[in-house]
């Protein structure tokens, strides 16, 4: 619920009924985590188990008020629950069960005044009306409230303040409820606003235990592992993935994992192969491996040891900005300047294919430039993807330069993408 959109008096019924859900998550939540925290009164989530118990009573106020899906607007559908409110419940019964109430009133008036045969009907200019048969007139003239509108040959017409009052009521009805439904809710969300402060603490305690458990479940999982973090230059993956394009890859189809070794002697990887080999794939994994890591998380691989990383720095995809007046190569040039500018011995980069923006000479000498900068330089961890292959040739000039390539093979005339980062 965004509690400063609902001080600025933006109220939703749905955001309530998500509180309501929320507060009944954090309860169960509650219950589960309570017997570990009772076991040791020094269990690291017991702040966050005190922080759960938010608004006690407002949980079960909600739950008492609002329909299952409340709507997203006040009077698209009804909000609040039949019998929470009576003052409400007789707007909609008002509006709803007209016939009914009209049956109810003619019975009372029928008794109150002692005929039988009394019955309550709606004309198109009086409005609704008592008719009685004409040998009940003259009795019920005797009644000052009954006023004589119109006679018949065998029965008269008389007006009645409650008559007059439930035809104002039925018209009024509709905008009655509405005005009824959106008191009751500005009653709820001031219940919900006396309890900011906690619920504020509640929200910031489920995000954290939600965190936890989706740490946890990976970790579960047994393909993914806690990482070693060091305070050295160490980067050492066993069988990495990416899990993104793991999670969408079709059913029973296997992502390919690969090892990354970036070890202090051989921190700068060139990597080769052609498009649609897996290199930038490769690049990413190896990236979001230490965002995953240095947050604490599980990463997925069989193994990770990974020296602290001060900066994250990627250079990769295609991309102008013609509203500046900046092409493709452009754009390319002005973030691999920015790359080598900030990046220091601690930081990781990862840089895809650059210098393709321009001819193939003038391409390959600002590749084989940004190499040599990263391996003499700035002397980080990186991982450089380049169609250029002449640039392997280096290896004997960059003695930290590692070549590797995707490998592929040919099948029956055909070229097979296997995914796999061997050296050389």
């Amino acid at each position: 619920l965004g509690l400063a959109g609902r001080k600025a008096g933006r109220l939703s019924p749905r955001d309530l009924g998500q509180m309501r859900d929320s507060l009944a998550a954090a309860r169960a939540v509650a219950e589960g985590l309570a017997p570990a925290v009772a076991a040791d009164p020094a269990h690291p989530l017991a702040d966050d188990l005190a922080k759960l118990a938010a608004g006690p009573e407002l949980g079960p106020l909600l739950e008492a008020a609002l329909v299952e899906t409340p709507p997203a607007r006040i009077g698209d559908a009804p909000a609040i629950r039949a019998g929470f409110d009576g003052e409400l419940d007789g707007e909609r019964r008002l509006r709803d069960d007209t016939r009914q109430v009209i049956a109810a009133l003619q019975t009372e008036l029928a008794s109150r005044y002692g005929v039988a045969s009394l019955k309550v009907r709606h004309h198109s200019q009086l409005g609704y009306v008592l008719e009685a048969p004409a040998a009940a007139v003259e009795a019920l003239r005797a009644f000052p409230e009954l006023i004589l509108r119109q006679g018949l040959a065998s029965a008269a017409r008389f007006t009645h303040p409650e008559l007059s009052d439930l035809d104002r009521r039925i018209a009024e009805a509709h905008e009655r409820a509405a005005a009824r439904e959106a008191l009751v809710l500005d009653h709820l969300l001031a219940a919900v606003m006396r309890e900011e402060a906690a619920l504020a603490e509640c929200a910031a305690a489920l995000a954290r235990l939600d965190a936890l458990q989706s740490a946890a479940t990976l970790a579960e999982s047994g393909r993914w592992c806690a990482p070693e973090l060091s305070e050295d230059a160490a980067f050492s993956i066993i069988a990495g993935r990416h899990p993104v394009v793991e999670a969408a890859l079709p059913a029973g189809t296997r992502f390919i994992a690969n090892d990354a070794d970036l070890s202090p002697e051989r921190r700068l990887m060139l990597l080769t192969g052609p498009n649609m080999a897996g290199k930038s794939t490769f690049l990413r994994q190896n990236a979001l491996v230490i965002i995953l890591a240095q947050a604490g998380l599980p990463v997925p691989a069989e193994q990770a040891r990974i020296g602290l990383v001060d900066r994250l720095f990627s250079r990769v995809g295609a991309a102008d900005d013609l509203a500046a007046g900046r092409s493709t190569f452009m754009v390319e040039m002005i973030e691999t300047a920015s790359i080598l500018n900030q990046a220091g011995p601690r930081s990781f980069v990862i840089i895809d294919e650059i210098g393709r923006g321009t001819g193939t000479q003038d391409g390959l000498a600002i590749a084989q430039a940004v190499l040599e900068a990263l391996h003499g330089s700035i002397r980080c961890r990186s991982i450089f993807a380049t169609h250029f292959h002449d640039l392997v040739q280096l290896g004997a000039a960059l003695p930290r330069l590692r070549p590797c390539t995707m490998r592929v093979k040919s099948w029956r005339g055909s070229v097979v993408f296997l995914h796999e980062v061997i050296e050389g």
